[in-house]
């Protein structure tokens, strides 16, 4: 095994869609997480929906090989077997999604898929797409506390200290499930009330609490305001324990953040609603 990082090889992963992309580099993704010590340079060719983009998408990937040294990975979602073909000609390991696993459920099921390009975006014009796209503006308005009204149309209400991951959160829960969720800062003025934002106890069932680790707290802090009170460690453990504190006396669930992606908050987050 390599002693560092230094020794270990940059190579390129590209995410060749059809389409935008994103289910090409999210498949990839949670594949290549499970390499430790990898240096990967990650690449999205998204519509690629021509035969003239297959062939400067293949120029592209030969390219990037020639000049790491080592041929490319490429995760395809492409749908058109004519474009495949032509992309797949690429000096590269090519894993085609889509006949990974579209082969084998033609064959489980006895039919033939619809090899539509976009199939899954159509989604667009559906129910879900419309709860996402409302469930983001809920989330931009009722960001910080910043507004008040239609707090009974939330399916959640973040709680915690700044920068503990309200906000990432509450997108993320709108953009990937529909979610309409709100966040509220928990502030020293609360900490010496020894009470939650009053707005918040009418709808204490839909609390859920973010606390984060003081000293990851502080060099958070300290990337927007450096050198200030609001970033020194004495400050953010003060905060984190009065945090803490109040969300067990309240009796709100709650996690820290410090060492969780927000996929897995979100998906905390998602379990207790379920569960609710």
């Amino acid at each position: 095994m390599p002693d560092s990082k230094t020794s270990v090889p940059e190579r390129t992963a590209f995410f060749v869609s059809d389409g935008t992309g994103i289910t090409a580099e999210t498949f990839g993704h949670s594949i290549l997480s499970q390499f430790e010590g990898l240096r990967l340079r990650q690449v999205r060719l998204p519509f690629i929906d021509e035969l003239t983009k297959a062939e400067d998408a293949v120029e592209r990937i030969n390219q990037q090989g020639i000049v790491d040294g080592s041929r490319p990975i490429v995760f395809s979602t492409l749908v058109n077997p004519r474009i495949n073909a032509i992309v797949r000609t690429a000096n590269a390991m090519f894993m085609d999604l889509i006949a990974a696993f579209v082969e084998p459920l033609e064959a489980e099921f006895g039919i033939k898929s619809t090899h539509t390009i976009g199939r899954f975006h159509s989604v667009a014009e559906s129910e879900t797409y419309k709860k996402r796209i409302e469930a983001i503006h809920f989330a931009m308005s009722h960001d910080d506390g910043q507004m008040h009204k239609e707090l009974d149309q939330s399916d959640v209400i973040l709680v915690g200290v700044s920068r503990s991951g309200k906000t990432p959160t509450s997108l993320y829960l709108a953009v990937q499930h529909g979610v309409k969720a709100a966040n509220y800062p928990l502030i020293p003025d609360d900490f010496d009330r020894g009470k939650l934002p009053a707005e918040l106890y009418r709808y204490k069932s839909k609390l859920f609490g973010l606390t984060i680790a003081p000293e990851r707290l502080a060099e958070v802090r300290n990337e927007r305001r450096p050198g200030s009170r609001y970033a020194a460690l004495e400050t953010c453990r003060t905060e984190v324990n009065q945090a803490e504190a109040m969300m067990r006396r309240e009796n709100i669930p709650w996690l820290s953040s410090t060492t969780k992606s927000i996929e897995e908050i979100a998906t905390t987050v998602m379990t207790l609603l379920e569960q609710q």
